[in-house]
């Protein structure tokens, strides 16, 4: 039976925050914004041509997850929803969310009751119900054990309520309010602008499991691919990508701190766009989830919170600066700025995000997760994380380059453009005096005033009792505490250490000697 939570048993020494892949990335844009069938289909190909970066299991049967996420086709749903007496309206004016039930009939009816009631609560019109069709038999029997009954819901938007963001961020409020009154339903996807279609599926199965991305009239100007393999934790259909703002392809090595810093922070956070509402989205980070879901789920929160999105993803993973002499000031101003408030999401990744109006992409500083990408002749953007994954004529390819280390790319569509790295942190770095407010409230430590007082002196019996009783032994004394006491930095040491740990050690040893710093847990 499908468990929003977990799809595995329970395992005493399993930690869901460990959990990582290793997984295969695409995308399909029309720079000019135009919809059509070619943008679904050639996504659709290059996930296909992506089988070597997907997982299966031992019989080559159930998948660790493929998905792909498209713009909501407006003439689509109309056709789909009137044999069901649904009455969408216009185009961005009806928000159409993706389920995951339990197939429990009483549980998913109770799920489903409690997501009506909700989105009427929070001043929302609920229209209906669709089942989406699917084809169950083209999946492996582990697939099908833990399958969820797929559902989509449709809510109106408010008459009072402006198109695109405005209504995304109601229909947020709605998801959370039910994320949290809900414990056996996992919510793919809810907005106004995109859908996310995902599973427990083989790269083959993502077309021939869902029904609706078959269908000819399905159009969109952005699709974005995924397929997932997982290093060290079993699939799940709510693991598969993609998020619902971004697909990743790597691994976050800072995601406890990460995750630790934003809850320590909930205290102090406030957004004019939430006002009264903010209780009702916290916690901003889902801690039983991956660190891809984890570090989507925080874009999400700043976007909602009226931050723009691609400045959302410079904050979370900026690119080098503090001693890089190439980078102009101002640019570094603004990475110093909101190094106060946001600690870089940092590990090796390369990760695409869009919103339904724009499309990016960013690389991690050490660009250990690389992406290509071309541009051809009639308007199309590819990338993906390994070149051929389409049959391009090469006389139509009028750009071909590689994401660079720390870099970004941005397709704005209402533009019909697609703006470099430079242009687009340019934009954001002189947006704000950013060095004036640094210069104006940032305290460094260096420029605070020491007390002069006189410091305790002791005999060497005094000292060396306490040294005993607070457990410092020689090698403390001359590995550590001289050398900081003599240049004023910590000593530089190897990573190997074979003593053992201190809590099976037959000495006494001091409190911070049962803490070590926490590396990767994976490359």
């Amino acid at each position: 039976m499908f468990d929003a939570k977990m799809n595995v048993p329970e395992a005493p020494l399993h930690r869901a925050e460990f959990e990582h892949d290793n997984c295969g990335i695409g995308a399909v844009v029309n720079i000019k914004g135009t919809k059509t069938r070619e943008t679904v289909e050639n996504a659709l190909k290059i996930v296909e041509n992506l089988e070597h970066r997907a997982g299966k299991d031992a019989e080559g049967k159930t998948g660790d997850g493929v998905g792909i996420l498209v713009q909501i086709c407006h003439d689509f749903f109309v056709r789909v929803t009137i044999p069901l007496g649904i009455a969408l309206g216009g185009e961005r004016e009806y928000g159409v969310g993706m389920f995951f039930f339990p197939q429990d009939e009483l549980k998913r009816n109770q799920a489903k009751k409690m997501f009506e009631i909700i989105v009427e609560k929070e001043g929302l019109e609920f229209l209906g119900w669709r089942e989406v069709p699917c084809v169950p038999a083209v999946l492996g029997h582990k697939a099908v054990e833990c399958m969820p009954c797929i559902m989509q819901a449709f809510v109106k938007k408010p008459a009072a309520v402006e198109k695109g963001l405005a209504f995304d961020r109601k229909l947020y409020i709605a998801r959370r309010v039910f994320e949290q009154s809900s414990d056996n339903t996992y919510v793919v996807s809810l907005s106004s602008r995109t859908i996310v279609y995902k599973g427990m599926f083989l790269v083959n199965q993502l077309r021939t499991f869902f029904k609706d991305l078959q269908s000819e009239d399905y159009v969109s100007a952005i699709a974005i691919v995924h397929s997932r393999f997982s290093t060290n934790t079993n699939p799940s259909w709510e693991r598969a990508h993609p998020n619902r703002f971004i697909v990743h392809n790597g691994e976050i090595n800072t995601i406890r701190g990460n995750v630790d810093k934003m809850l320590a922070r909930e205290e102090n956070m406030e957004s004019a766009f939430l006002s009264h509402e903010f209780h009702k989205v916290l916690p901003v980070v889902n801690a039983q989830g991956s660190d891809s879901a984890m570090l989507d789920n925080t874009l999400e929160f700043l976007v909602m919170s009226g931050m723009e999105l691609p400045l959302a993803v410079m904050i979370t993973i900026p690119e080098p600066w503090a001693n890089n002499k190439t980078m102009n000031q101002h640019k570094k101003d603004f990475y110093q700025y909101y190094a106060t408030m946001m600690e870089p999401w940092d590990g090796p990744a390369s990760i695409l995000f869009s919103d339904g109006d724009m499309m990016g992409a960013v690389l991690d500083r050490n660009g250990l997760r690389p992406s290509r990408y071309m541009i051809t002749n009639d308007g199309y953007l590819i990338l993906s994380s390994e070149v051929g994954v389409l049959d391009i004529e090469p006389a139509k390819i009028v750009v071909k380059e590689r994401l660079r280390p720390g870099k970004m790319l941005l397709v704005d569509m209402e533009k019909g453009e697609v703006i470099d790295d430079d242009k687009l942190k340019e934009k954001y770095a002189c947006s704000k005096p950013y060095g004036e407010w640094l210069d104006s409230n940032l305290v460094m430590l260096k420029d605070l005033k020491i007390p002069n007082e006189r410091v305790p002196q002791f005999t060497d019996e005094e000292r060396q009792r306490m040294q005993k009783a607070f457990g410092y032994a020689y090698e403390e004394l001359k590995n550590s505490i001289l050398p900081m006491a003599k240049n004023g930095g910590e000593a530089i040491a190897a990573m190997g250490v074979d003593t053992p740990l201190p809590v099976l050690s037959k000495t006494v040893h001091p409190l911070f000697h049962y803490f070590k710093q926490l590396f990767a847990q994976v490359t």
